[in-house]
């Protein structure tokens, strides 16, 4: 356990100021950045909205702090919530209430495929922040919480207000530079591929 600290897969003990997660905002950019890879002619526009919202659930575990919840439970920030099967549940869930139909433009399976990437692309930025406590990919087979070894996100802080705060201004330019322009390079090749790979006219 120490050694897995110390190579930092696994998170050190919390810091009073460092609780928090990749902004929500960031989160959903992400996830539409994924949908670039998804993306074909006629596809609804609900797919790219509910795969935005899929990333932004993870959070939802927030909630339990007012509930007497600690952080490092299995229902904690960063839990459950943000494994790689929860993400999995997730995306069934959300295609058995919304999306029993075959839409034009994409498959089923593609479109479960691109809500549990947004879904778990949650985990994915939460632990490649520098705070806060790991994260639990595996759960519940594996209650370990998980950094990856670059860490170059800044966390940002629980709550809304927090976040309007010369803090808060630093992380939206650490999320800037390492979730929106990665997101936004990934779109343009995406399109700059599929614009060459197209039939000449």
């Amino acid at each position: 356990m120490e050694d897995c600290i110390a190579t930092g897969l696994i998170s050190p003990p919390i810091g009073r100021d460092r609780s928090g997660v990749a902004s929500v905002f960031s989160h959903a950019v992400a996830a539409l950045s994924i949908g670039a890879c998804f993306y074909r002619p006629g596809t609804s526009k609900r797919v790219w909205v509910v795969g935005a919202v899929c990333s932004m659930i993870p959070d939802l575990d927030v909630i339990g702090f007012r509930f007497g919840i600690r952080y490092g439970d299995f229902w904690g920030h960063r839990g459950f919530t943000h494994s790689l099967l929860f993400a999995a549940v997730a995306a069934s869930a959300v295609m058995l209430m919304g999306f029993r139909r075959v839409l034009p433009g994409l498959g089923r399976f593609p479109i479960w495929m691109y809500f549990f990437l947004a879904t778990a692309s949650h985990g994915l930025l939460d632990a490649m922040t520098d705070g806060g406590l790991g994260v639990a990919f595996f759960s519940p087979f594996d209650s370990h919480r998980y950094f990856l070894p670059w860490r170059p996100i800044h966390v940002s802080p629980i709550g809304a207000a927090r976040f309007f705060t010369h803090r808060g201004l630093e992380v939206l330019q650490s999320e800037l530079l390492w979730i929106w322009l990665p997101a936004a390079l990934l779109v343009l090749s995406v399109w700059l591929m599929r614009r060459r790979a197209a039939p000449s006219a």
